[in-house]
């Protein structure tokens, strides 16, 4: 490995396309008669094919989850701290697959995409997305790889509901799933938060119905105001406080509307401007509907037991302390629910003040709890 990476990191990752051809039936009744799904690996899949895992994104997560494009690249993929040599997720034990879901705007086919039979993007009129349809698509690339079982499914947040879904779905390909700052489906005040962000994306001027693209703008403020929403819930009080207070940019207030004051303030405007330089706003809407329309235990007479009934996966579950936005009173729900159904689950509550982004930050006891189950993952595949 080039002395530029540290000896801990998987180096040089080159992205892969994986295209199908057959059509892929939706939850919402249409079907797509062809796409592309944009992966990376890290490490080396064993003769056996039983050392794969399958890393699940959060909302505005992609495929490069760990590693450098470039030798320019100032920032290593999204989980670079959990993925690599001696890391929680070894890639000296594992071979990992880390994907941009379907209906992503990182390569995967998504409204960006041209549309084959009008040869426009497909704007607003791409199909809406569920988690299911999501574990089917990523079942055919496991397939494309070789891969029938799965050592381990792993994600945070909307990729830890991806995760669970694989239990459900495919129980006799997965061994393992982790499950980090999850929840089994979305409370009416997250709900909330999402038609917050959607209606600032569907009411900006730019968007079009959807096809900004074809007016050549995009719909900056929507998106903008969108991510500060989403960001605000992503951390804590606390950690907010400790970050900014109520720490001002200048020596002293200007008694407008329109001047960034606070240090939060900047901040924010900061983190919503960069995320509407680099994300489709349609992806935005279809990744969020995804998140509200999760909810197994429907199809389970609201028993969320009942639900797990035929999983074989031993499951991990964990939550942070101050995560207001997927508290570990909905971990904990789970982990009930998968007691009930005397399923092997084990559960930690870590204490963190970051709160849901804490799943994306190094946290010792965190890294250390996550080696720990990681270590007792059998490479022998259940017959």
């Amino acid at each position: 490995m080039p002395a530029a990476f540290p000896p801990d990191s998987v180096g040089l990752v080159v992205p892969q396309v994986a295209h199908f051809s057959e059509p892929l039936a939706l939850a919402c009744g249409r079907s797509l008669p062809a796409y592309d799904l944009i992966y990376e690996t890290y490490g080396q899949l064993n003769a056996t094919a039983s050392n794969a895992v399958l890393i699940c994104h959060a909302l505005s997560g992609h495929h490069h989850a760990a590693g450098f494009h470039s030798f320019d690249d100032r920032k290593p993929g999204w989980w670079d701290s959990c993925i690599g040599p001696g890391k929680p997720i070894d890639t000296n034990k594992f071979f990992v697959v880390s994907l941009n879901n379907l209906g992503g705007c990182n390569g995967s086919t998504g409204p960006s995409s041209l549309n084959p039979e009008t040869g426009k993007p497909f704007g607003a009129d791409f199909p809406v997305l569920t988690v299911e349809d999501w574990v089917h698509s990523q079942a055919r690339l496991a397939d494309l790889l070789g891969i029938s079982q799965w050592a381990a499914v792993i994600g945070g947040s909307l990729g830890g509901m991806q995760a669970l879904q694989w239990t459900i779905t495919y129980p006799d390909r997965v061994r393992h799933c982790l499950a980090i700052a999850s929840a089994p489906k979305l409370s009416a005040q997250n709900i909330a938060f999402n038609e917050v962000a959607r209606q600032a994306i569907l009411t900006d001027p730019e968007f079009h119905g959807g096809s900004f693209q074809e007016a050549g703008v995009i719909p900056k403020r929507g998106l903008m105001l969108a991510r500060m929403v989403g960001h605000i819930t992503y951390l804590s009080d606390d950690s907010m406080g400790e970050k900014f207070g109520r720490g001002l940019k200048s020596e002293k207030l200007n008694y407008d509307f329109h001047s960034v004051e606070f240090q939060v303030e900047s901040y924010l405007r900061y983190q919503g401007e960069e995320f509407s330089g680099r994300f489709d706003a349609n992806t935005y809407l279809l990744m969020t509907k995804a998140l509200d329309y999760f909810d197994p235990a429907a199809n389970h007479d609201d028993d969320l037991a009942k639900t797990f009934e035929h999983a074989t996966a031993k499951f991990c579950v964990m939550s942070f302390t101050t995560d207001w936005r997927f508290s570990p009173a909905r971990s904990r729900e789970l982990v009930d629910a998968l007691m009930a159904a005397k399923k092997d689950v084990c559960y930690l509550e870590i204490d963190a003040p970051q709160g849901h982004d804490a799943f994306l930050i190094p946290i010792p006891r965190y890294l250390q709890a996550f080696s720990n189950y990681m270590n007792r993952i059998s490479l022998v595949r259940t017959p």
